[in-house]
């Protein structure tokens, strides 16, 4: 039984053919589906220099997306600390924040999620590209909501208006950090499985009660298409298979349609590095689906799961989020 609440995760994704802005507009499709259907998050995540994925600017994104729903909380999964001036980061939430209050989350990541060389472009300093610096760079926005940092600088909006503060991770440093700060935690189980287990050991074994929170809050972000037979799935999520190998070999491009993924000639090791990525994810009919979600979260205990659905036509993206939330689970009901 599947009892936990249900969100979304979205990458904007770009299918051949197609451009950024049509991919954009699936993902407000997306949310506004999502949102009828009582889906109680949804979060876009910061990726750069990869064709297939529109969402760069997760602020600018999510200002849209508030403007087109209504009650759904919308956030980042999340923006990449390396990547910003945290300053910069505090007045964009908190003008999220202020505009659309009780909503927003801040999801925050500590990788730069691209290649280095983006990333110095994006950062145009090595300075805060490391890890060693982002605990240093997460006081410094947490205080810039608070107005506890020192010196005359005032984040405006900012200020007394902070979102809901989420640490990212698909390993234990970020989960540790999580737990002694009292803050929530999302961990990427969609691309780090392996390391699922010990992360939220780490994050339940270290947290402290916080002005956030009194027990620890774990989500778990898992892959998840949905079909009306566990052949449609498998074959609708070829392209994302296919997609996440090209950009691990260095040859990103935009998703291909699932007969190209279909008809890709896989060497032996390209096809092992495919059935290990989908280990412990959720791909299937109805019933494949809650069996999958339901034993994932037997594992990890999560608080929430969130479901990221990579495929080819937004009309099986809808149609995915529609069966987990229609028959797999029996209807949502999105917690307050």
């Amino acid at each position: 039984m599947i009892t936990v609440p249900l969100s979304v995760l979205d990458l904007a994704p770009v299918a051949k053919g197609t451009t950024a802005g049509q991919a954009l507009q699936a993902t407000t499709e997306l949310a506004r589906r999502t949102e009828e259907l009582g889906y109680h998050r949804f979060w876009v995540a910061e990726h750069h220099n990869m064709p297939a994925i529109a969402s760069s600017a997760p602020a600018v994104l999510l200002a849209h997306l508030a403007a087109n729903t209504s009650t759904i909380r919308l956030g980042s999964g999340g923006v990449m600390l390396p990547n910003h001036a945290p300053l910069v980061v505090a007045e964009q939430f908190g003008t999220l924040e202020a505009l659309h209050p009780g909503r927003i989350d801040l999801g925050i990541g500590r990788a730069p999620g691209t290649d280095q060389v983006t990333a110095l472009a994006l950062r145009r300093t090595m300075e805060g590209l490391s890890a060693e610096g982002f605990p240093r760079e997460l006081t410094d926005l947490m205080n810039y909501f608070s107005g506890e940092k020192p010196g005359q600088i005032i984040a405006t909006p900012g200020r007394g208006e902070q979102p809901a503060v989420w640490l990212l991770g698909s390993s234990g440093f970020s989960a540790q950090l999580a737990g002694l700060l009292g803050l929530p935690f999302s961990f990427a189980h969609h691309f780090s499985s392996q390391n699922t287990l010990p992360a939220l050991a780490l994050y339940r074994q270290n947290f402290r009660p916080s002005q956030w929170l009194d027990k620890p809050y774990a989500m778990v972000a898992v892959n998840a298409v949905c079909a009306e037979t566990d052949e449609r799935a498998e074959w609708l999520a070829g392209p994302s298979a296919l997609s996440f190998l090209k950009l691990r070999s260095g040859r990103p491009e935009p998703l291909s349609t699932p007969d190209e993924a279909a008809a890709y000639p896989y060497s032996e090791i390209e096809r092992e590095f495919v059935v290990a990525r989908r280990d412990g994810q959720a791909m299937g009919s109805p019933e494949t689906v809650r069996r999958q979600l339901s034993e994932l979260l037997e594992r990890t205990g999560a608080d929430e799961l969130m479901l990221t659905t990579l495929v080819y036509d937004v009309q099986d993206r809808v149609r995915s989020y529609e069966l987990i939330a229609e028959q797999v689970v029996g209807g949502l009901r999105r917690s307050a």
